[in-house]
């Protein structure tokens, strides 16, 4: 065999373990109920911000609690399997852990729609990327992790 075979089968390789690595059931799920949970957020944000007249700041607080309320749910019981057990910690873990990104949004928020005029719903839907990806790191290494529940 080539080295240039050799070295394409080798690429080939990893491609196909970084692909089952990262493309699996839970980070499917994942997706799913992340695009839902920023749909809730949105929706709960637009309505309250925009047709209600609350101010954005407090209108995002009180979407994230409604958005994380029903993420809360999805991702224990569908998307990380963690069932019931050890609930009150969960919750203090999974609400604790998304105040960092509430922090995230409101000085987003702050930044780009109070200072600067921004389009709110615009930076709501930029700074969902960036809540989405920080949530799901502390999801599987800090709040649904089974090694840390079996310790």
């Amino acid at each position: 065999m080539s080295i240039k075979n050799e070295n394409e089968l080798q690429e080939t390789s990893l491609i196909i373990k970084l692909w089952k690595k990262f493309v699996n059931r839970e980070t499917i799920t994942y997706a799913i109920a992340g695009v839902l949970t920023t749909l809730v957020n949105l929706i709960s944000f637009d309505l309250i911000a925009n047709k209600m007249h609350v101010n954005d700041l407090v209108a995002n607080v009180i979407a994230w609690i409604l958005a994380v309320s029903f993420a809360y749910l999805v991702n224990n019981f569908w998307v990380f399997h963690s069932g019931v057990g050890n609930e009150i910690e969960k919750i203090f873990k999974f609400f604790g852990a998304r105040l960092v990104t509430l922090g995230i949004e409101e000085v987003g928020i702050l930044c780009f729609v109070t200072w600067l005029h921004f389009n709110n719903m615009a930076v709501k839907l930029g700074l969902a990327v960036i809540v989405i990806i920080v949530n799901y790191i502390f999801s599987k290494l800090y709040i649904f992790n089974r090694d840390m529940d079996e310790k």
